[in-house]
């Protein structure tokens, strides 16, 4: 099970393994972001004015410990804390549109987790709070997808991702889109909000 912890400014936070171990936490994370991006691909970025393209999202993978809490009073809600959101949160913010950022941690639990995934290598980046990190980009292809939904023990024909948009319209009156993913075959294998 992956579950959205909560949107933090404009990024969508999920988590795998988090109330009990899960051996493949790390290709569950890689299948929906991989799926995250193609369905959003498909969206334009706006109906009335095609020209501007369809919408590119980025993604960032990181694995370690955290701590986790509900916080307030009046309206209580469950928060995820320590270096590990940090980090990724990092790798998301060092991304680029379309892939998928992993951290050193992360790239080594995906090809633990799901071997015939591929990676390539971005060199050692310079990352805030972090210093140098060697950083991985998934490489999104059939090969990779297949390599996860067998380590899912999902059959590749029976996986689907469906989105739906809700629109939000922000005080400078620009329309913002912002997509939710379900699993067709079973929402609550891959995403609980």
């Amino acid at each position: 099970r992956l579950f959205k912890v909560e949107p933090i400014g404009d990024a969508y936070m999920c988590v795998g393994g988090l109330l009990e171990p899960q051996p493949d936490h790390t290709a569950r994370m890689a299948l929906f972001a991989m799926s995250a991006i193609k369905a959003a691909a498909s969206l334009r970025a706006s109906e009335d004015q095609p020209k501007l393209g369809y919408v590119q999202i980025r993604a960032g993978i990181h694995v370690g410990s955290v701590i986790a809490s509900v916080v307030g009073d009046l309206n209580p809600r469950y928060c995820l804390f320590g270096d590990t959101v940090n980090t990724a949160s990092r790798m998301e913010s060092n991304s680029e549109a379309g892939e998928i950022n992993l951290s050193p941690q992360a790239n080594q639990c995906l090809l633990q987790q799901a071997p015939g995934v591929r990676t390539r290598s971005r060199g050692v980046l310079q990352i805030k709070g972090k210093g140098d990190l060697e950083c991985f980009f998934l490489e999104k292809n059939f090969r990779t997808e297949n390599a996860c939904l067998a380590s899912l023990k999902i059959p590749p024909n029976e996986f689907n991702v469906e989105l739906s948009i809700s629109s939000v319209r922000s005080d400078d009156d620009i329309v913002c889109e912002i997509p939710h993913f379900v699993n067709r075959r079973n929402s609550k294998a891959f995403l609980q909000s």
